[in-house]
């Protein structure tokens, strides 16, 4: 029989940073305490996106020309300048709502650009809690947007056998790429930083052969792109004047499931007791070098289904490069929503109503679409250093959640 460790294994967490919420057999706080709970853990990302909203005014302000010059005579007619920056704001910000909820076509372009971040930002979000940092939504969403591609390009199928295929594709495709990253740091102590990013690269470069080559390029063409993904394997949109088509109820569907998954399930009690302490975990009997696999695995096919929901959804080919920018907007969504499911969604469907509104704004105001990148990382900014947003607003430390963690450090094991 094999002794125990003679090495006492860290304490966990206290309950105060709710590694392990919802762990089996232990008191959960009832309705109202949980709104409160809820409310509170909102104050903080909802306090950043005003104040970026606030840093982007300005910043929309002073690129302006011609506001611009009306500030530069601010001392002889400071009501025209301030006039001016004040009709310049309202009118941005006006058109980026409209062009983002402020009609059904908007609205339905919105829930289309949320859906691939909410779930490559599960994908990031599980990872956190299982104490790791996944770099490599962007390559585990080619991946899997190419898996999903050969099923739609190679056979011919009746839809209903079709479509869910390539889905099972992508899944496969993502969660193949993840767990390699997961096995290596297993086996290898490999750092899961490094290796996702590096594996990002191999992607790209395996999608620009995958490009090349006659089973992926598109008859006629010498430019990498592949062929259009045929009617079978589409996603379709359940409602015929509402142009959202399915890969968003998916995305709503597997936010639930990876709720479930953590707070219900064995495996996801695993999960988080590895990330909250990967030693105490290994000497309560836990397989931490299973998990850390299982883990990786699970978020690369989250993610690898997010770039299938592209390929399948609005963007039914392959191109060079692949969207692969949305696997690094899924990190500043599990940042903002505090690596929960529910924050996820939440922060998924707020970058997709930017990203859905900017094009709009551009064309309404001529106000660049890249403010919209500085907002998103002003947000990050925020959510990343609450100590800016307590001083700026006067809020207590314990109101911004202060102190609670994503992942247990750099994954170390």
């Amino acid at each position: 029989m094999t002794a125990p460790p003679t090495e006492a294994p860290e304490a966990l967490p206290s309950d105060a940073d709710d590694p392990l919420a919802g762990a089996p057999h232990e008191r959960r706080p009832g309705v109202v305490g949980a709104l409160r709970e809820l409310a509170l853990g909102l104050i903080g990302p909802l306090l950043a996106i005003l104040t970026a909203l606030i840093v982007g005014a300005l910043i929309i302000v002073f690129t302006d020309p011609t506001t611009l010059e009306a500030w530069g005579s601010f001392f002889s007619a400071p009501g025209t300048a301030l006039a001016d920056s004040w009709d310049l704001i309202a009118t941005s910000y006006r058109a980026l709502f409209d062009s983002s909820l402020g009609s059904q076509r908007a609205l339905a372009r919105t829930l289309v650009q949320s859906t691939p971040l909410i779930l490559v930002g599960l994908s990031v979000a599980l990872a956190f809690k299982a104490g790791m940092f996944n770099i490599g939504g962007a390559g585990q969403l080619i991946v899997g947007a190419m898996a999903a591609a050969w099923i739609g390009i190679t056979f011919d199928l009746p839809q209903v056998v079709h479509l869910p295929l390539a889905l099972v594709a992508g899944v496969i495709g993502g969660a193949v790429w993840g767990g390699i990253v997961g096995f290596l740091k297993a086996r290898t102590g490999a750092h899961e930083v490094i290796t996702s990013i590096m594996l990002n690269f191999v992607a790209l470069r395996l999608l620009d052969y995958a490009l090349s080559t006659d089973t992926f390029r598109r008859p006629g063409r010498s430019d990498p792109i592949s062929p259009e993904m045929p009617a079978s394997v589409r996603l379709p949109e359940p409602i015929d004047s509402f142009q959202v088509h399915l890969g968003f109820v998916i995305a709503l569907l597997v936010a639930w499931g990876a709720w479930w998954l953590l707070q219900r399930t064995t495996i996801g009690f695993r999960m988080r007791a590895v990330g909250a302490n990967a030693k105490a975990a290994r000497y309560a009997g836990m397989g931490v070098a299973a998990t850390t696999v299982l883990s990786m695995g699970i978020a690369g096919g989250l993610a690898g289904l997010g770039g299938t929901t592209i390929l399948l959804g609005s963007t039914p080919r392959l191109t060079g490069g692949f969207f692969a920018s949305v696997g690094f907007d899924a990190i500043a969504l599990a940042l903002l929503g505090r690596a929960s499911p529910i924050g996820v969604v939440g922060a998924g469907l707020l970058f997709g109503a930017l990203q859905a509104g900017s094009t709009g704004m551009q064309a309404q105001t001529s106000t660049p679409i890249d403010i919209i990148f500085v907002i998103q990382a002003l947000i990050i900014l925020f959510v990343a250093a609450p100590a800016i947003v307590r001083t700026v607003w006067r809020v207590k430390e314990t109101r911004l959640g202060a102190g609670q963690r994503f992942s247990a450090g750099w994954g170390a094991q």
